[in-house]
């Protein structure tokens, strides 16, 4: 059993440290994509903040040669509608991811040249005019890549930007924002969680298994408790109820109710053997001492005694062998019963014992079994009435009711319910020879309970008792 409690404390830790496992790779990697969402976000700002001012120094004309290029190691490239790389930062030795892999570019006019030179021949490129200010387009983000400036290479986020000059040149800036603070954030954060994902399931492994433990504890107190009435036979212990109000304190209850009910058969049981053993031993030797006595005079054997107590002992095993059936949960037979007819053969012979009722009550039952509840039914009656016994048989709804009456003495109130238990008689039917055994209602409310019934005893109209035999009546 404590194998058991071991496998399930590792079942629950194994299944709450997997959960929270899959949570926390599930929120790692949420947290992980959104960081590196918004520092992707950040870097592709600065790009397009770098081709910007790239692109307004050549919306006002200025030349290639006097572009500011190398602020914050940033790679740029200005490229003109030809894809001809015009200008590119001064240190920029290798480039990725723009398109255009020049890094060295080729001499060109400068923007602001338009052939007004103030008296030069036109071959230096100083010698144009500023033109006045373009119009600068929309910028796109053209993808990650990589770049070589001054001898170090890193990853770049690049952002596109058009500008269109005043003599009507179309251009396209570059420019680059370095990715190494979002690969360290991201590294880092990625660091931090495999080294703490670890320590926080490690940590809710521990406490799981401390707090399943302490759940399962009262558990072990009812596993040794009851093994310990399993080895004592014992069933008057009981197990612990912890006061946690909870699923083990419910368990503790029912199982204490579970003793409660076992015991209380193991100690009918017991009467009940002891009660046999009793009843059984008056005719055994009275049949045993009359027969000693005929074996010595057999003149003097009583044979009608002889064969009464005879009869009493085999109607007396016949009682007990049907009510250990009945204990052993013997289900009844599905016959079709006329409960009318069967009241009628019950009472055929009997002195003073009338029927009236409906001509046909049909239920569903053993013809046995009922016919010897109505047969005690009977005996009981016409031990205890002065003259006459009345048995009703009718309809009551969807029930089948069988009421039998006599005309004595009835039954206390007090006893109304004692009277069904076994061996029991009243005082005024102690007499052996009066009475039975005191088996006869037992027997006949443990059919009628069998079959779904109930066996009620009331006060009856001539002032005797009233027994009512209610069973349900015959499906359509």
């Amino acid at each position: 059993m404590s194998r058991l409690f071991a496998s399930v404390r590792a079942r629950a830790t194994l299944a709450a440290t997997l959960v929270v496992a899959v949570a926390l790779v599930a929120a790692g990697t949420a947290v992980l994509l959104s960081l590196r969402s918004n520092l992707l976000g950040e870097a592709g700002t600065q790009a397009e903040r770098s081709a910007r001012d790239v692109a307004t120094s050549l919306a006002v004309g200025t030349r290639y040669t006097e572009l500011n290029l190398d602020d914050d190691d940033r790679p740029v490239q200005v490229v003109d509608e030809a894809g001809t790389l015009v200008a590119a930062s001064e240190d920029l030795e290798r480039i990725t991811g723009t398109g255009v892999d020049a890094v060295t570019p080729q001499p060109s006019a400068s923007p602001s040249d338009d052939g007004d030179d103030d008296g030069d021949d036109g071959d230096d490129d100083d010698s144009g005019e500023s033109l006045e200010a373009g119009e600068i387009g929309e910028p796109a983000t053209v993808g990650d890549g990589t770049a070589t400036v001054d001898g170090d290479t890193e990853d770049y986020r690049f952002v596109a930007v058009p500008v269109e000059t005043r003599g009507g040149d179309q251009l396209t800036v570059y420019a680059g924002a370095p990715l190494s603070a979002e690969h360290g954030a991201v590294n880092t954060a990625l660091t931090v969680m495999l080294i703490g994902f670890p320590l926080l399931l490690a940590v809710v492994a521990w406490v799981t298994w401390l707090v399943t433990r302490r759940a399962l504890r009262p558990v072990e107190g009812i596993r040794r408790e009851m093994a310990a009435i399993t080895a004592s036979e014992d069933l008057a212990r009981r197990v612990p109820v912890p006061g946690t109000h909870d699923e083990v304190a419910r368990l503790a209850t029912t199982t204490n109710q579970t003793l409660a009910a076992l015991e209380s058969s193991v100690e009918r049981q017991r009467r009940f053997v002891a009660d046999a053993s009793h009843e059984l031993r008056s005719p055994i030797a009275s049949l045993r001492t009359q027969l000693e006595v005929a074996a010595a005079h057999p003149e003097l054997l009583d044979l009608d005694g002889a064969v009464e107590d005879t009869v009493r002992l085999q109607r007396l095993a016949a009682d007990l062998l049907l009510l250990a059936r009945l204990d052993a949960g013997e289900r009844p037979a599905d016959a079709r019963v006329d409960l009318a007819a069967l009241a009628r053969e019950a009472a055929e012979g009997r002195t003073g014992v009338s029927v009236r009722g409906d001509a046909a009550v049909h239920v569903a039952g053993s013809r046995g079994q009922l016919g010897r509840v109505l047969a005690n039914l009977l005996d009981n009656a016409q031990r205890h009435a002065r003259s006459a016994v009345e048995v009703t048989v009718r309809r009551d709804g969807e029930a089948a009711v069988v009421a039998v009456a006599d005309d004595g003495e009835g039954v206390p109130a007090a006893d109304r319910e004692r009277i069904f238990e076994r061996f029991v008689r009243l005082d005024a039917a102690r007499s052996r020879d009066d009475g039975g055994a005191g088996l006869g209602l037992a027997i006949a409310r443990d059919v009628a309970v069998r079959h779904g019934g109930t066996l009620t005893v009331h006060d009856a109209p001539a002032g005797g008792a009233l027994f009512e035999l209610r069973l349900p009546g015959e499906r359509a």
